[in-house]
């Protein structure tokens, strides 16, 4: 038995004979696992703790931006995405960092001038990046000269994308059979790709497809092979495993706290089921135990309010079904129960299909992935029985021009001309490369933004992201008071809210009186809001001086909330604003679903038509140009740009 043990331990060691062929393994917790879980609200301070640890383990790469970080860091976080690189980096000493790069969309949802590209790249490397996962939503390459120049420039690693997508339930059919990704391929490597990646956003490869996909680009091309699958149908591991029987050189995982779900599959159970195979990757089992150890008790407890408890199943065999990527599906379902629309959602899912084909067929991937999302949940909830299409997206109307690329096939024509109707850049479709189209933009930004961007770092965070950049700034050169709910929590507020729940669980948190007071004339009835729930409840002031609202009139700019006595605790989240624009008579313009004030293409006093696009509201961050109800004057704007309003929220008032 004792020999046993000592067995064990041994080959459990690093010091085990090395494999032949290691796996070579790319950890994704850092920023794709914390994406997929918790909305990308893992912070800086939360990755330090297990950073020195997890560069020991001899991961081929740590990927630790690109893809949502940089929109949630400055948004939510109050973090300034390119101090994450910097400081990560003094952690990291040995393993390369990686950033997924949306090619010319860069970390937004637009294809962004080319000097914004060059800049974006430049910046990058100089705060630490080495790899550069890049991809293009529509598998244009077209979108990747220009990023892809500026990092074969830098002397950095470019890994080529293609992104995985299907019309059938297995690889084939109509667009993305063995032929189109054996294409692409060719395509990458012919544009210098040091390695290519197989991006299966929504966990849609099958096992054998796997296995064969990977067995024929090995053949077909140079460039190492890296396959990137998330776990939402449950076949990630399989496939992972037919991957490596066909000799695929690099893997996707995450540390368990952060895979299985609409993540990616956990490194652990891969680590043990090739020990002492030919692809071992020699990892030490006992090390990545002690960074689950901190990850589990020390930094999840954080983001468990984040995490999707209203299903128990840890995979979602629908996403075979309507191919939606797991981020995106929260995100519509997010936004219809803020719509008091989640009804809806199966209607939703019925309509996708249809809606992707008449798009283009195009994979579902940020950000077409939004595109699509949202304009089925538009049609939905507006088209009637005589007309689809009521309210298209900028970012639809965007994608039947061309400036995002080539679809898979051909937009549907009585769409594209709808979508096209009165479109600023022209009626008729480009067939260039989108970016040829698009004029330089750092110079107006620069000029836009002014002193309040310190340096190129600042400025590119504006120019990418120019209402929610520029009140980041403010916050961070403290020209505005950031809202608690951009504020980080700690471990003990964690157990004191936990405290507190078990009490009220159990109703131990006040003490019932036997004989209760009679209510006074003073009784006020409130709702409070817990999550999905509500409940009323009855206050009656004891003290003397009961509390005093007082009136104040909100300037038609920037409605503010009115104070009481005493002063509420700060809830975790904003509030959305929803006072009216004015209280002045009129037709108002009310915000059909929640969210963020883009700006005002009019103002007070202006003469509009019904119909004529008056204000742009971003949900789900795809913008909606709302139109005028009816002809008359602008008689009053209720909110700024950069404001949350909620749905059904007065955005200016007609007379």
């Amino acid at each position: 038995m004792t020999d046993s043990v000592v067995m064990t331990e041994m080959n459990y060691s690093p010091d085990r004979p090395k494999a032949a062929n290691p796996v070579k393994i790319q950890d994704l917790s850092l920023r794709d696992g914390h994406q997929s879980l918790f909305a990308t609200r893992g912070r800086t301070e939360d990755m330090i703790p297990v950073a020195e640890m997890m560069d020991e383990i001899g991961f081929w790469a740590v990927e630790t931006w690109g893809g949502a970080t940089f929109d949630t860091m400055h948004r939510f976080l109050n973090e300034d995405p390119w101090e994450r690189l910097r400081t990560l980096k003094r952690y990291f000493r040995k393993t390369p960092f990686s950033m997924l790069l949306r090619a010319q969309n860069l970390v937004g949802y637009r294809n962004y001038a080319d000097d914004v590209a060059r800049a974006f790249v430049d910046r990058a490397v100089a705060n630490g990046m080495d790899i550069f996962r890049t991809f293009d939503a529509l598998n244009d390459y077209r979108n990747f000269e220009t990023v892809v120049d500026q990092i074969k420039k830098n002397g950095k690693h470019f890994q080529g994308c293609m992104c995985y997508s299907m019309t059938e339930p297995r690889m084939g059919g109509e667009v993305y059979q063995l032929d189109y990704y054996v294409g692409k391929a060719r395509e990458l490597e012919a544009m210098g790709a040091d390695s290519i990646c197989i991006k299966d956003m929504a966990g849609l490869i099958a096992p054998y497809d796997a296995y064969q996909l990977v067995k024929t680009l090995k053949a077909a091309v140079k460039p190492p092979i890296h396959l990137h699958s998330h776990f939402t149908s449950g076949m990630a591991q399989m496939s992972q495993l037919k991957a490596i029987e066909a000799g695929v050189d690099i893997l996707d995982t995450c540390m368990t706290p952060y895979a299985f779900r609409t993540s990616h599959p956990a490194i652990e159970p891969l680590v043990m089921a090739l020990l002492g195979t030919s692809r071992d990757t020699g990892f030490d089992i006992r090390k990545l135990a002690n960074i689950n150890e901190v990850l589990e008790k020390q930094i999840l407890p954080k983001y468990k309010h984040l995490l999707d408890d209203s299903k128990i199943s840890v995979i979602d065999i629908n996403v075979l079904l309507h191919q939606t990527p797991g981020g995106m599906l929260s995100n519509l379902v997010n936004q219809l129960r803020e719509m008091d629309a989640l009804d809806k959602i199966d209607d939703v899912y019925k309509q996708l299909p249809r809606v992707r084909k008449e798009l283009g067929q195009v994979p579902l991937v940020t950000p077409t992935s939004q595109i699509v999302g949202v304009q089925t949940v538009n049609n939905v909830l507006y088209d009637t029985p005589e007309e689809r299409y009521q309210m298209i997206t900028a970012q639809v109307k965007d994608l039947c021009y061309g400036l995002y690329g080539k679809t898979a096939i051909p937009i549907d024509p009585d769409v594209q001309k709808k979508a096209l109707k009165g479109y600023p850049r022209g009626e008729e479709p480009i067939t260039c490369r989108p970016a040829e189209v698009l004029e330089p933009e750092l110079e107006k930004a620069r000029k836009d933004i002014g002193e309040l961007a310190a340096d190129t770092d600042d400025l590119l965070t504006y120019a990418l992201f120019p209402v929610t950049g520029k009140k980041f700034l403010e916050w961070k050169y403290g020209r505005a008071e950031a809202p608690a709910s951009v504020k980080p929590i700690t471990l003990e507020q964690v157990r004191k809210t936990d405290a507190l729940v078990k009490k009220a669980k159990a109703g131990e948190l006040v003490e019932k009186k036997t004989d209760a007071p009679a209510k006074s004339e003073r009784l006020r009835t409130f709702n409070v809001f817990v999550d999905d729930e509500y409940f009323s409840v009855e206050v009656d002031p004891t003290g003397e001086v009961p509390a005093v609202v007082v009136p104040v009139a909100a300037p038609a700019s920037a409605p503010r909330a009115v104070a009481t006595a005493p002063a509420p605790v700060a809830a975790p989240k904003a509030a959305a604003v929803t006072a009216p624009a004015a209280d002045v008579g009129g037709t108002k313009l009310a915000a059909p679903m929640p969210g963020l004030i883009i700006r005002y293409l009019k103002n007070v006093g202006d003469q509009v038509a019904k119909g004529e696009a008056v204000v742009v509201l971003e949900a789900m961050k795809m913008e909606n140009s709302l139109t005028a109800p009816c002809d008359g004057v602008i008689k009053a704007i209720g909110f700024k740009s950069g404001d949350t309003v909620a749905k059904g929220a007065a955005l200016c008032v007609i007379g």
